[in-house]
């Protein structure tokens, strides 16, 4: 049977869930665990982050992220905040646990990139960014 685009990327997709959650385990976190962690910490920084975001900036459901971030709550990775201005909004704040942690999750994140693109030109990589950006975007209409 001939391995179609769909098919490469799901193989691909799973590799990479696997190699991220065999990583972060020693850290106590599961790869997307620790990718949405990051996002916070890095994203606060510039101003509150909400669930929304997480659910757009990740292709996430709403449950999903629920589920996600209720776990991170629950681990003390992650505060949600009432916001002054919109009671109903809860701004995603990073824990001192969070922060310490993500000196580790950044070396293994950028450990399993250099891995993923090993052998690769920055055209090839350039090239491959833009057909799956393309693909995803197809998949959106």
């Amino acid at each position: 049977m001939e391995m179609d685009c769909g098919m490469w990327i799901n193989i691909l997709s799973h590799k990479l869930k696997k190699r991220m959650n065999a990583n972060m385990q020693s850290l106590g976190l599961t790869g997307v665990q620790s990718r949405v962690m990051h996002y916070i910490l890095v994203k606060c920084a510039n101003g509150p982050v909400f669930q929304r975001d997480i659910e757009s900036d990740f292709g996430l459901s709403r449950s999903t992220a629920t589920g996600i971030l209720q776990l991170m709550e629950k681990n003390g990775l992650i505060l949600r905040e009432s916001v002054a201005s919109d009671a109903r909004l809860k701004s995603l704040v990073p824990t001192e646990k969070a922060a310490h942690l993500d000196e580790q999750v950044d070396a293994y994140l950028h450990q399993t990139e250099r891995c993923l693109t090993s052998g690769l030109s920055e055209e090839q990589l350039a090239l491959f960014l833009e057909i799956v950006a393309h693909m995803s975007a197809n998949l959106d209409g």
